[in-house]
């Protein structure tokens, strides 16, 4: 293992992904009362899987391709409970709920992420 290069592990990659989340999470909520808005989520669990898929890697230029491509793109329409009249599918309770998870989780990722480098400085102290 890499001191500097493994010591975080997935929680390097995650950090990020939570804080798209939450953004996308946010522009939900300010777009609330918007006509016609689609509510959209982040499917954390597939973005991560694609980052961690590392793509086939031919042995010889006669192999074909896999036809594979990793793509972050995994935003997602919010179907919601109740239809609105103006076409909006925004509720904002469930935008909010959905919020406070995600700042949860962003919040337990950065508090790893702490502990984890507070133990590589003291491990570098010697202490």
């Amino acid at each position: 293992m890499n001191l500097f290069t493994d010591a975080l592990g997935i929680h390097e990659k995650a950090l990020p992904v939570r804080n798209m989340r939450m953004q996308i999470l946010a522009t939900n909520i300010a777009n609330a009362n918007t006509p016609n808005f689609k509510a959209q989520d982040l499917d954390f669990k597939k973005v991560l899987s694609e980052s961690n898929h590392s793509p086939m890697a031919a042995t010889n230029y006669r192999h074909f391709d896999t036809g594979e491509t990793v793509s972050t793109n995994a935003l997602v329409y919010r179907v919601p409970y109740s239809s609105s009249v103006d076409g909006n599918t925004v509720e904002l309770q469930v935008e909010q709920a959905a919020y406070g998870e995600a700042a949860g989780d962003y919040q337990a990722t950065l508090t790893f992420l702490e502990s984890r480098i507070g133990g590589i400085r003291k491990a570098l102290k010697g202490e």
